[in-house]
């Protein structure tokens, strides 16, 4: 682990109540962010930290890069959910890669007993040419996967598109790794993808019942992002593109935050050019080091390095304190990211308030 002692950088959530900051009103966790900032891991840790204390929660991988599988150290999961870890205090999360040709299988057998015709269309290619040329299509199995667990309680039967029963819900949360930022909005705005596709019948149908779900308070954003300039201008054009379209979002998740080596003071120091390169020449010659003129300098200059480092990451901070969710923080791991690591994320995102 490379970063600084538990709870060290991390702020205090803002602006909101009790049952926001629990997310008991919450059941779809939407984890969306820019290439590279960790988002898999997130929603992962994320799905982890809201099983603890003896829940059950659906962690549903999209973009078809089983990286949830990667890295929890599972077998490549399969279009079927199956538990792949344990969480605190009893709880489990179980997984699933959504795929549309499967979906589309499972959409056409579940509403019209028609899987044998759709194993059809597929062998042909007409599911890949048809998603093809209405991305929307797509989006609208993939999302509809998710949304169907949620409202899903245990003892419904479902005969042409009816869901009966009344048990307890089958997961007390869904948590979903979601494509990037720069196309989250589109993707969970489905009515408007399929609108020219299907004005009425059951794909707009079923369209409507996804967006039920996902423009409901039970569906929330949440934003990844790390202390740098375009995540960060990503994640605020994302939010606001998330809210014009109706949306909810959830809480920005800063990931990767690395604590400074030095105190303030001798970063002050370096941002005014008042730093003792002197005081750092005595000190490496006290310690026998040979050259230490030479030392001293460049060591001075991975100090402003640093220096700058910081000051870039706090104005970026300062940006980012503009958006009134609840605000974590997690650490960049140094050793690569694992279940025991999944585990510790999950634990810092409960202490956070979650």
């Amino acid at each position: 682990m490379h970063g600084a002692r538990r709870g060290q950088g991390e702020h205090k959530l803002r602006g909101v109540s009790a049952r926001d900051r629990d997310g008991d009103a919450v059941r779809l966790h939407v984890v969306t962010g820019k290439g590279g900032t960790g988002k898999t891991t997130v929603a992962s840790s994320l799905a982890l930290a809201l099983a603890a204390g003896g829940r059950t929660v659906l962690l549903v991988e999209v973009e078809g890069r089983q990286g949830v599988a990667q890295v929890f150290g599972s077998r490549p999961l399969p279009y079927a959910e199956r538990p792949i870890a344990e969480a605190a205090e009893g709880g489990r999360v179980c997984a699933l890669a959504a795929d549309a040709e499967a979906a589309l299988l499972e959409y056409l057998e579940m509403f019209y007993g028609m899987r044998r015709a759709g194993q059809v269309l597929t062998r042909f290619g007409a599911v890949d040419f048809a998603t093809t040329i209405a991305p929307g299509m797509r989006d609208v199995l993939l999302t509809g996967k998710a949304t169907e667990a949620v409202r899903r309680r245990s003892g419904d039967r479902r005969r042409g598109g009816r869901e009966a029963g009344g048990g307890r819900y089958v997961y007390d949360a869904v948590v979903m790794d979601a494509p990037p930022t720069g196309r989250i909005a589109q993707f969970l705005n489905v009515n408007a993808e399929v609108a020219g596709l299907a004005r009425v019948g059951p794909i707009r149908n079923h369209a409507d019942k996804v967006m039920d779900t996902i423009r409901s308070a039970q569906t929330a954003v949440h934003f990844v992002t790390v202390l740098e300039e375009m995540p960060a201008q990503e994640t605020l054009d994302g939010i606001a593109e998330i809210r014009s379209a109706g949306l909810n979002v959830g809480s920005l998740i800063v990931n990767m935050v690395r604590p400074p080596f030095f105190a303030e003071p001798v970063l002050q120091a370096v941002a005014e050019g008042s730093f003792d390169t002197g005081a750092l020449v005595r000190g490496l010659k006290a310690a026998g080091l040979e050259d230490a003129e030479d030392t001293a300098r460049g060591l001075a200059a991975e100090v402003g390095d640093h220096a700058l480092r910081v000051a870039g990451e706090s104005e970026i901070r300062e940006r980012l304190a503009g958006v009134d969710r609840p605000h974590l923080e997690l650490p960049l791991l140094g050793a690569g990211v694992g279940p025991g690591q999944l585990h510790d994320l999950a634990a810092r995102l409960r202490e956070q308030g979650l």
